[in-house]
C-alpha cells in the first residue's frame, strides 16, 4: 500500500529525490531529469536538507534546477530528521506560494508524502490547503494526506481534474467545501474516511450533494476509499444519480460484508461500472463468487480477503467485530 512506502512514480513520471549536489550523480536517470526537470516528479524532504531549514533546502531546489519546468512535485517529511523542523503544512504551503511565479509550469503537486514509518497519518497537522490551489491556477491534480487541521473551504478553480484527499479521519468540515467547490474539469474525487477514533466526523449524509450528481459534471471516477462502514457507502451509492455515470469506483481498503456485496450484485448501475475496486474487504468466499457471477463485464478487484478476526476486537463489542477495520487509520 503507498502510504508505507515511498512513490516511485507520481502523475504518470518517475519520482527523483532532490539532494543538494546530485545534479553530479552517477545514476542517468538523475542526470536525465537535471537536463529535462519535467520528465520528473521531484520528491523535496527534510532528510536530504544536510541540516538546512526546509526553505532554504527548498531554496537551494529552485537554484539548482530549472524550476519553471518542473510539471511534478512532492512535498513530502518535512519537519526534519535530515535537517531542523522549522516548518509546518502552512510553512511549506507558504514557501510554495511566494515561489508560485517559479513553477509556471506545474500541473501535480502532493502535500504531506509521509510514509508510516517517518510519520503515523494521524499524526500529519495539516492546514487550509486552498490557498495553494489559488496560486497555481493551471494545476491538474492534487493530492493531500494527512485529516488533522485540514481545511478546504469551497473553492472555484478551473483547471484541477483530479483531488485525492488520504486521511486515517475524514473530518465533515473540509468535505463539505470540496463538495461545494466549483471544479467544472474535475473527472476523479478520491477520499479516504478513515475511523471516528482518528477524527472522522464525516458520515454519509455529508455526500448528498456528491452522489446526487449536482456538484461535479465531469466525473467519471470516484474513490471513497478507506470506510469503516463501507456497506453503507454502497446503499446510498445505489440510490445515488452519480453511479449512472461513473466508469471508475473505488472502495478499496474498506470493510465491504457480503451485505453491501449483495446490494451491488442487485443494482444495475454497478454493471456499467468499467472497473470497481474492492480490494482490502470481508467478503466470504460466496460473496466473492456472487459479485463475480454479476458483474461479469466489469474489471473487478478483489484481491486481500481480510478476516475480522485478525484484528482480535473487544468482547463487548461484536458491531465492531463483525466490520473489522479499514486499512489506514493510525
Amino acid at each position: 500500500m503507498a502510504i508505507h512506502e515511498h512513490l516511485t512514480e507520481f502523475a504518470g513520471l518517475p519520482v527523483v529525490d532532490y539532494t543538494p549536489g546530485c545534479f553530479d550523480d552517477r545514476d542517468a536517470r538523475i542526470r536525465a531529469a537535471f537536463a529535462d526537470p519535467g520528465t520528473a516528479a521531484w520528491r523535496l524532504r527534510a532528510w536530504y536538507a544536510e541540516q538546512k531549514t526546509f526553505a532554504a533546502y527548498v531554496s537551494d531546489f529552485t537554484d539548482q534546477v530549472d524550476a519553471a519546468r518542473v510539471t511534478a512535485l512532492i512535498m513530502g517529511e518535512w519537519l526534519g530528521r535530515g535537517g531542523p523542523a522549522d516548518s509546518g503544512a502552512d510553512g511549506v504551503r507558504d514557501l510554495l506560494i511566494a515561489q508560485a511565479d517559479r513553477f509556471p509550469a506545474l500541473r501535480a503537486l502532493f502535500l504531506g508524502e509521509f510514509t508510516a514509518e517517518e510519520f503515523e497519518i494521524s499524526w500529519i497537522q495539516q492546514c487550509d490547503v486552498t490557498p495553494l490551489l489559488a496560486a497555481f491556477p493551471r494545476l491538474e491534480e492534487f493530492v493531500v494526506r494527512g485529516g488533522d487541521g485540514l481545511e478546504f473551504p469551497a473553492i472555484r478553480h478551473e483547471a484541477l481534474r483530479r483531488l485525492t484527499v488520504q486521511t486515517g479521519g475524514l473530518p465533515r468540515r473540509p468535505v463539505a467545501g470540496i463538495t461545494a467547490s466549483d471544479l467544472p474539469a474535475l473527472e476523479h474525487l478520491e477520499l479516504w474516511f478513515g475511523v471516528e477514533g482518528y477524527g472522522r466526523s464525516t458520515e454519509v449524509d455529508d455526500l448528498d450533494r456528491l452522489l446526487s450528481g449536482g456538484a461535479f459534471p465531469r466525473l467519471r471516477s470516484l474513490g471513497l476509499r478507506n470506510a469503516e462502514h463501507t456497506d453503507d457507502l454502497v446503499r446510498a451509492l445505489a440510490e445515488a444519480p452519480l453511479l449512472d455515470r461513473l466508469e471508475v469506483l473505488d472502495l478499496s481498503l474498506g470493510t465491504l460484508s457480503d451485505a453491501g456485496a449483495e446490494v451491488i450484485a442487485q443494482t444495475p448501475a454497478f454493471r456499467r461500472l468499467r472497473r470497481l475496486d474492492l480490494h482490502h474487504h470481508y467478503l466470504s468466499e460466496e460473496g466473492q463468487a456472487r459479485l463475480r457471477a454479476a458483474l461479469p463485464g466489469v474489471d473487478l478487484d478483489l484481491d486481500d480477503r481480510r478476516e475480522p478476526d485478525e484484528f482480535d476486537p473487544a468482547d463487548d463489542d461484536p458491531e465492531y467485530f463483525r466490520h473489522g477495520y479499514p486499512a489506514v487509520t493510525e
